[in-house]
């Protein structure tokens, strides 16, 4: 007959420290640790636990499968108007904090206007459900993504009134996001109904405001920091994007946006400032072609890794 021991020592190289045996008699108990494995990784492991119990003096094999609860962390994306980039920042953090060692999910609150399934290069593909939840798009850097633009036909308009956009959020941030320990939220530009909604339901752990170095970008930017700071969410940063052009002919920079303008409005209002993303036209092609350059290795990469660097040294410090 066969020990628990020895049950155990068989099943080690299959369960990768998942499973725990107990035999009684001839019956073998496994509690099988299944946190942050899809449903079909789950019973894949199963079946094999299974039939690796099943040796001689085990005449009956059960399975029961437990999960931790996945504490998840929540960074929402903002700023004070539109066109200064958010979205592609957003990409790219996600991806850059996933290559930092973060498990992180992405998601595309931009109800109205979503444009991460083009970033992210996932166009035209529709989520699943499982027990009533969202399941996210995997993608291929690594980052699992929902957005408004994969439940809506392409191009129609999202002409919903606030309660409906609100629902729609719940549904991308309360998806089934598995082993995801952070969420990138992209959110919409300005302070309305989908920034309050997100406060209120699915409180961020902090923020990161993205604004171009002109006067007018932050004076909007100055707008969505005042919208977190009463509501006691944290600023995690403030991200200076489409700062400076290097002529491809040249090499000569240009500043049609203006230059150190977020940096110091993040030192007049008391915030950090995370870094500058340059205006590069490898990130507008990259970005089009869904291939974001946080992926790559080149020094758009590197801008994009600096920002994510001092977003994770943030997070480290929080606790819970």
């Amino acid at each position: 007959m066969i020990d628990q021991t020895e049950l155990q020592a068989i099943l080690a190289p299959i369960a990768a420290g998942r499973a725990t045996v107990r035999v009684e008699g001839t019956r073998a108990s496994i509690i099988l640790d299944v946190t942050g494995l899809p449903d079909a990784a789950q019973d894949a492991l199963e079946a094999d636990l299974r039939a690796a119990a099943s040796v001689p003096g085990i005449e009956g094999v059960r399975v029961a499968r437990t999960a931790q609860r996945v504490t998840r962390r929540i960074i929402a994306v903002a700023s004070g108007k539109g066109g200064v980039g958010k979205s592609t920042v957003s990409a790219n953090l996600a991806i850059a904090l996933s290559r930092a060692g973060r498990k992180v999910g992405l998601v595309d609150a931009d109800i109205y206007g979503p444009s991460q399934p083009r970033l992210m290069g996932v166009e035209g593909r529709k989520p699943a459900a499982h027990d009533k939840k969202l399941v996210p798009l995997a993608t291929a850097f690594g980052v699992p993504m929902l957005s408004m633009g994969g439940l809506v036909e392409e191009g129609q308009a999202i002409a919903w009134r606030g309660p409906m956009a609100a629902g729609a959020l719940t549904q991308l941030v309360d998806a089934n996001w598995g082993a995801a320990d952070t969420l990138v939220l992209d959110l919409p530009p300005g302070t309305g109904d989908v920034q309050l909604t997100m406060i209120q339901k699915h409180r961020p752990t902090g923020a990161v405001i993205v604004s171009t170095p002109q006067d007018l970008a932050l004076i909007d930017a100055t707008r969505a920091i005042d919208l977190f700071a009463k509501a006691g969410i944290p600023i995690i940063g403030l991200v200076e994007n489409m700062a400076g052009y290097a002529c491809p002919h040249c090499g000569e920079i240009s500043d049609p946006f203006g230059t150190g303008g977020a940096e110091a409005a993040a030192t007049r209002l008391g915030i950090p400032f995370l870094g500058r993303i340059p205006l590069d036209i490898a990130i507008r092609a990259a970005s089009d072609a869904g291939t974001p350059p946080a992926a790559g290795n080149g020094a758009e990469a590197a801008a994009f890794a600096e920002v994510a660097g001092k977003v994770n040294a943030w997070l480290e410090t929080q606790k819970g």
